[in-house]
């Protein structure tokens, strides 16, 4: 009888469950909500969104809140606005008709959208940049140009939305090049305003650091510039083809590379830091320029 009884449960335990409201595997419901279209965004609401991000890290910078720097990262990096931002960015400069090594252009609202819907950081490797050579201005010689591929150049343009707040907070007030808000006509104008003067300095001495970008050292920037490591790594340690050959990079960021000039404006800021600490600035310099990786010192004495 208990037997029977065991038996009478458990088949209404089955009919209750067969005949539940919730689907099967093949009778699931699909997400029917409509695909969001390029076209469809406030693009000004997007900018209020991540700029606001970009204040709260420019405000904890300041307040040496490193921890809190590192998670405001890491929601900037994540935020879809700040994703459809960054394609944004590489698919409207004038390099958008540029493709890298795996020959791909993003000129169509899907194709973008399509971009904005799958950069992420999971499972991220950067490929290999395409190696060109562009005349110098002024010379004969010709500099090197690496272009990323629209993906990494992409993934660049995020992780510089976030990088940026950080380099502007701590950034040296003389240094005028590669800075938002900032051209070589404001290097002529405080030029101007430190020589004008009846006591202004004599003299101009110009320094300009050889081969800026492609010298500088892989492991300092791994320890010294704040963001994902493993990322970072990846932008650095991409190689480039040249003449169908995969050639590695020991050393340098790659010009071309949209976070390259926030790397060098920050490592040049770093390395002016360490020259005050051996020798003074206050010896004999009256006042100091910067613009990118040309340095200006003014001294009153030859």
């Amino acid at each position: 009888m208990l037997t029977y009884q065991i038996g009478v449960s458990l088949y209404a335990r089955r009919q209750n469950v067969s005949s539940s409201i919730t689907p099967s595997k093949c009778e699931r419901l699909t997400d029917t909500r409509p695909k969001p279209q390029w076209i469809d965004f406030n693009w000004k609401k997007v900018e209020t969104h991540v700029n606001r991000l970009q204040t709260r890290i420019t405000k904890a910078v300041k307040e040496r809140k490193w921890h809190l720097v590192k998670r405001l990262q890491y929601l900037l990096t994540h935020s879809f606005y700040a994703k459809l931002l960054a394609v944004k960015s590489v698919t409207q400069n004038r390099g958008k008709g540029t493709a890298g090594i795996d020959g791909a252009k993003w000129l169509t609202p899907n194709s973008r959208m399509n971009a904005a819907l799958k950069l992420s950081d999971k499972k991220y490797k950067a490929e290999p940049l395409k190696r060109v050579y562009i005349p110098k201005p002024g010379t004969d010689k010709k500099r090197p140009l690496s272009i990323p591929t629209m993906y990494d150049r992409a993934m660049q343009a995020l992780y510089a939305l976030s990088l940026s707040p950080v380099a502007e907070a701590t950034a040296d007030p003389c240094s005028l090049g590669f800075r938002k808000y900032r051209s070589a006509q404001d290097a002529c104008q405080y030029a101007f305003i430190c020589l004008s003067h009846k006591n202004s300095a004599q003299w101009v001495l110009e320094g300009d650091i050889k081969g800026c970008f492609d010298n500088i050292n892989h492991k300092w920037l791994l320890d010294n510039i704040p963001m994902d490591k493993a990322i970072l790594k990846q932008f650095l340690k991409a190689g480039f083809v040249y003449n169908r050959h995969l050639n590695p990079t020991k050393a340098g960021t790659p010009q071309g590379g949209i976070i390259s000039p926030i790397l060098a404006n920050m490592t040049l800021d770093e390395l002016e830091k360490a020259i005050a600490t051996k020798y003074s600035p206050l010896q004999n310099i009256t006042t100091r320029q910067a613009f990118a990786d040309v340095l200006c010192p003014k001294t009153p004495m030859k």
